[in-house]
């Protein structure tokens, strides 16, 4: 996979130097914008983005950078939703191996706002069209931040909203995605 140039940035897969400021990224987000911070069984690829993401051919990690600098992540796993804490159904609708779930589609807020998110996004999934094996694109938001609900109904079919049940507990803001392999992009 190659570099995209996006405006001041280059869009492209991280390498083993992007790991610490993706890191970051990734950390900022989870205690400034989720506002619980690191969670150990919800975050192992954060500490382990090299084996997460670097050395899995069916993984990715793409990263937005300027002038050297992470701004914004957008993580490609071979993994459906966990239950728990997500609903059984969705686990079994969309399964790990064939299921590609984008994850950590994070912008820096100072780098929001300018078609990063939408690149990254498309990027991944080109990477997941071109990937053998991936039937469905799957995904799950914090409808909390700021733009989030918005940005992914622009994109993607909502498959289950767990506000509406109260499934993953009081005070959890979750909806479920899905979005149409691309074919022939």
């Amino acid at each position: 996979m190659s570099e995209t140039e996006h405006r001041e940035y280059t869009v492209r897969p991280a390498t083993p130097a992007d790991v610490d400021s993706a890191r970051r990224v990734m950390l900022d987000t989870f205690y400034r914008e989720f506002g619980y911070g690191y969670v150990p069984q919800w975050h192992g690829d954060v500490m382990d983005i090299e084996g997460t993401y670097l050395d899995d051919p069916r993984h990715l990690l793409l990263v937005a950078v300027r002038d050297g600098e992470v701004v914004a992540t957008t993580g490609v796993r071979s993994a459906g939703p966990a239950h728990p804490p997500h609903p059984r159904h969705l686990a079994e609708r969309y399964p790990s191996g064939t299921t590609a779930q984008l994850v950590r589609v994070y912008v820096h807020p100072d780098h929001r706002r300018r078609g990063l998110a939408r690149t990254l996004v498309d990027t991944a999934c080109d990477f997941i069209a071109a990937t053998p094996g991936y039937e469905r694109i799957y995904l799950h938001t914090n409808v909390d931040v700021e733009g989030a609900e918005a940005f992914w109904r622009g994109l993607a079919k909502e498959i289950f909203d767990a506000r509406t049940t109260g499934e993953h507990g009081p005070g959890v803001a979750t909806v479920h995605f899905e979005i149409p392999v691309p074919v022939g992009r």
